[in-house]
């Protein structure tokens, strides 16, 4: 995964364990900057989490049941408590009857983004976790933190980035978005 590769470098440049480290997944890669500062200052100020991370809400219905987009749910400190390609929470009631044509106005629903940070001394213990069946199953390798006690804290974002890359289609979008500041 990214975060074994990232924790070879650490490793290898003999960072400090306080240190904070930011990932940025590949398939981000019109990430704003300001979220990378946001991300490693939310793990600075939150000193029982190992990990942090960023989310933005969910608005449309189709976006809540897409795999392609990974949700998160959190506790009301901003732990997270599950990331899951599938819609979460299962919203009985609205969802009983398969997918609605609006979300439900009682629950907010959070896209994940592909961006983490990280305290170097739990970064370099990553690739000795047990892997979780959840990691595997999701195909979600922040699953093994959870799995394994690591906190991660999740902040809404203060800036909604542009989409990622997961699709052929969000390819398409990204290009369509260079295209147009390259006019500009």
């Amino acid at each position: 995964s990214g975060t074994d590769r990232l924790a070879e470098v650490a490793q290898q440049l003999a960072w400090s364990d306080d240190d904070i480290v930011v990932n940025l997944q590949g398939d981000e890669p019109l990430m704003p900057p300001e979220l990378l500062l946001q991300v490693a200052t939310g793990l600075q100020e939150n000193p029982a989490a190992g990990i942090a991370t960023l989310c933005t809400r969910i608005a449309a219905v189709d976006d809540v049941f897409d795999p392609n987009i990974v949700k998160v749910v959190f506790d009301h400190a901003g732990f997270a408590l599950y990331f899951s390609r599938s819609p979460i929470p299962y919203h009985r009631a609205a969802f009983a009857r398969g997918q609605p044509r609006e979300l439900p106005s009682d629950i907010d629903y959070w896209r994940h983004l592909g961006i983490y940070a990280y305290r170097v001394g739990v970064l370099r213990a990553y690739p000795q976790l047990p892997k979780s069946p959840l990691e595997g199953i999701e195909m979600l390798e922040q699953l093994r933190g959870l799995w394994n006690g690591i906190r991660i804290h999740v902040q809404q974002a203060v800036a909604v980035p542009p989409p990622g890359v997961d699709t052929a289609d969000d390819l398409s979008k990204v290009n369509a978005w260079y295209a147009q500041r390259m006019k500009a």
